[in-house]
């Protein structure tokens, strides 16, 4: 490893030590249209008095750059954590522009979209280098034992990062929250949804305890 590499490397850890007194950076994760932005602003508006931090489509890699909100404070019996949320764009092992012509998009567009949605996983990979903690959110009406999933969580480990797996989308009648909690039994898995709320208080409660 190179001099600048390990500077780079040391000032890295010495300011995540000292942010780490005030507050922890907590990434949320997981593929395109699994509900990232969608739990990111749920827990803005529980909050921080209804704010947004991005918006949601039915177009895969909406977000398509990590989005930071600082300074979130949830209090649940008694114990409180303060972290930094980052928003991070949708994980894929492959992105086709083609893929976007099907809602409608231009080509130019749909190629567009692809370039940034391709920057955006290389972007959310880099972010896992200066976080304190991973939300990964799943959707439960889809089979977890994926390339993607497996893929982030086994970075996840490697970086001994602390973990919840969010089983997102329960308010859909094929949910099965019970089959992330079989693919990936070492990990705590919150089912929930986030657009609707249910749930949401055991995620809270999870977020104090395993983050605070």
């Amino acid at each position: 490893m190179s001099l600048i590499l390990r500077i780079k490397k040391k000032f890295g850890l010495i300011l995540k030590f000292l942010r780490k007194k005030n507050r922890l950076r907590i990434g949320i994760y997981g593929p395109p249209n699994a509900g990232k932005t969608t739990l990111a602003n749920r827990i803005l508006m529980d909050w921080c008095g209804g704010d947004v931090l991005g918006s949601v489509s039915e177009i895969p890699h909406e977000t398509r750059r990590a989005r930071l909100r600082e300074g979130v404070t949830i209090e649940v019996n008694g114990k409180s954590v303060t972290i930094d949320i980052v928003d991070t764009p949708g994980l894929a092992t492959k992105i086709d522009f083609h893929d976007f012509l099907k809602y409608g998009l231009s080509e130019e567009e749909a190629k567009r979209r692809a370039k940034e949605a391709t920057e955006g996983v290389i972007e959310a990979i880099k972010w896992l280098d200066d976080l304190d903690g991973v939300i990964l959110v799943m959707d439960a009406t889809e089979d977890p034992f994926t390339q993607v999933n497996i893929t982030i969580v086994g970075n996840i480990e490697a970086r001994n990062l602390p973990l919840i797996i969010v089983a997102n989308k329960i308010d859909l009648p094929n949910a099965s929250p019970a089959r992330i909690k079989a693919a990936f039994p070492q990990h705590t898995v919150v089912p929930i949804s986030a657009l609707k709320g249910l749930n949401i208080d055991a995620l809270y409660r999870c977020i104090a305890e395993k983050f605070g």
